[in-house]
């Protein structure tokens, strides 16, 4: 399993978010770039960023850092935030972006995204799909930032996705991120159990190594951490020692 290290940036720092409360941020480092060699220095290949600015006003206001950042960690980046058209996706992937992220306009219009997949490839795309647990147990999907429900189901969503050949899926059960609370293990399993090919990234609760561990006993491809790396509730030792043991 792969483990991918999460930077959120917002007015130029790296921050975290509870629950996507812009109220509610974590300022970590006003030197992103410096956040991104520390991560790049994990036994890691990834590196997931999320343009919380570009996110709320589509404008990617973190621009230069995001480049900065790609060309100094020697990592794979993938770029979530504010990439609303087919000239940002292109634009991005020419710049050092290995994948770009898509959310809201992945569920609202699909078959723009679907399109982006078929041109640039099923690798070039990841889609960020961010879900509430109903009081059915069905996983409906949010838009804009976790601020508005849809009546989208998770799974409704990953079917119309079939034919263009997405096959990474970033999925984030809401409630959990940030919170430290633990993963939603199950809903990673039944996702898994659904789709056995999909590229699964696991975001949101990671608390420690042994969330990591339960994840990847569940041979979930990937998982994203952000907080407990920083925080150091997971540390450099437990990482490399992780991907040692595989």
């Amino acid at each position: 399993m792969r483990i991918i290290p999460a930077i959120d940036l917002k007015d130029g720092k790296c921050v975290r978010l509870l629950q996507g409360d812009f109220e509610r941020t974590t300022e970590y480092s006003g030197d992103p770039a410096s956040v991104g060699r520390q991560f790049s220095a994990l036994d890691v290949e990834d590196l997931h960023i999320v343009d919380l600015d570009g996110a709320r006003t589509g404008t990617q206001e973190n621009r230069a850092i995001v480049v900065e950042i790609a060309s100094q960690s020697g990592l794979r980046i993938q770029l979530g935030g504010g990439i609303r058209t087919r000239e940002d996706v292109a634009g991005w992937l020419q710049n050092g972006v290995a994948r770009c992220v898509v959310g809201s306009l992945a569920i609202n219009q699909p078959e723009i995204v679907q399109e982006w997949a078929r041109e640039f490839g099923p690798d070039a795309i990841v889609l960020a799909l961010d879900v509430r647990i109903d009081h059915a147990g069905i996983p409906m999907l949010t838009t804009h930032g976790w601020t508005k429900d849809s009546s989208v189901s998770l799974w409704d969503c990953i079917d119309q996705y079939g034919d263009a050949g997405v096959r990474h899926v970033l999925c984030t059960d809401v409630a959990r991120d940030g919170a430290m609370a633990g993963p939603n293990f199950g809903l990673y399993r039944d996702i898994l159990a659904r789709y056995p090919g999909l590229l699964l990234q696991a975001s949101g609760g990671v608390r420690n190594i042994d969330d990591l561990q339960k994840l990847r006993d569940m041979n979930v491809p990937a998982a994203i951490t952000g907080r407990a790396l920083l925080d150091g509730t997971i540390s450099a030792t437990e990482v490399v020692a992780f991907r040692q043991s595989a």
